[in-house]
């Protein structure tokens, strides 16, 4: 059976574990993972918006895109 080697822990990674050493309360659980969930919506939303002003994508290629898949996933 191969091994997998795991990479170290990051920075983030251990300050993020060090924080949550503690226990914590089920809204402040929820209230953490909204935070992260929506840090990295926007960043993701960011990233999004680059690559389409970067490739001039416009919204009718969008709808041209999804109009084609639609015909062919049926």
């Amino acid at each position: 059976m191969p091994s997998t080697e795991q990479p170290p822990l990051n920075d983030i990674q251990l300050t993020l574990l060090r924080l949550f050493s503690r226990e914590m309360s089920t809204d402040e659980v929820e209230a953490i993972r909204r935070l992260l969930l929506d840090y990295y919506e926007h960043a993701l939303q960011g990233e999004v918006q680059r690559v389409i002003e970067e490739k001039n994508i416009s919204p009718k290629d969008f709808e041209e895109r999804l109009n084609r898949q639609q015909r062919t996933s049926k």
